[in-house]
């Protein structure tokens, strides 16, 4: 069989196979067509040495903006992806119902990379957040699109794959847990996950935690200035 493109002796990870080793891969009409040591070319084969490297299945990135000019805190998904080896990047409430369509036509539809999304339950999505401005979208509580949310969450279930919401001192601020009520009763309807984001408290994590659902998942991450915590609801009956 001829081949396309083999990378040579890289470190091949794929836990779908349990495969952890050193080894070549082949490329033809641009799929995986053999794993093995020592695969041969022929004239027409470009052979790349990732010797040192990992040569892995494209990565889901699971917390993403990429809303990239229509948001201030998006990334350009083409280039970052290309640099990290990520395939599917899911963007977690950059847009919500007020600008999902721009957010899909201009960004989404466009890319190479997969672009799957959380739908903010705020209008306009996450549109304030800079050095030097940062309001909090879900104080604001007319500006909560339940109704909104609920048509293009149905208009795009190819996307859309769950609700995002943000809460606490900065970003509900006075209006505390109601945004991440009325984003339940929006996930409740349309039947997807919610991810909710705690800033600082109030509310409190426990506040949070008894509000969702069966089967949470928490994520955590910690950066220079803060600690934030999402507590992805799966939307699952227990076992």
């Amino acid at each position: 069989m001829s081949y396309d493109l083999i990378l040579r002796g890289g470190r091949v990870v794929d836990p779908s196979q349990k495969l952890d080793a050193v080894t070549d891969v082949a490329f033809a009409d641009g799929k995986v067509a053999r794993i093995g040591a020592g695969l041969r070319p022929d004239a027409k084969t470009d052979v790349h040495d990732v010797s040192g490297r990992i040569v892995t299945p494209g990565l889901i990135d699971l917390h993403t903006h990429v809303y990239w000019g229509g948001t201030s805190l998006g990334v350009d998904a083409e280039d970052f992806c290309r640099r990290s080896g990520v395939t599917t990047a899911v963007d977690t409430g950059s847009a919500g119902p007020g600008n999902f369509a721009g957010f899909r036509k201009h960004v989404i539809e466009r890319s190479e990379v997969r672009i799957l999304a959380y739908l903010h339950v705020s209008f306009a999505g996450i549109y304030a957040f800079s050095p030097r401005v940062m309001v909090g979208e879900s104080e604001e509580i007319r500006l909560m699109a339940p109704i909104d949310a609920v048509e293009v969450a149905n208009a795009n279930r190819d996307i859309i794959v769950g609700i995002k919401v943000r809460v606490g001192a900065r970003a509900s601020g006075r209006s505390g847990t109601v945004p991440l009520d009325i984003a339940l009763q929006v996930a409740d309807e349309v039947g997807v996950p919610v991810m909710a984001h705690i800033d600082d408290p109030p509310p409190s994590y426990e506040e949070v935690i008894a509000r969702l659902r069966p089967q949470l998942a928490n994520v955590q991450w910690s950066s220079d200035y803060d600690l934030h915590t999402y507590f992805v609801d799966r939307f699952l009956e227990s076992p």
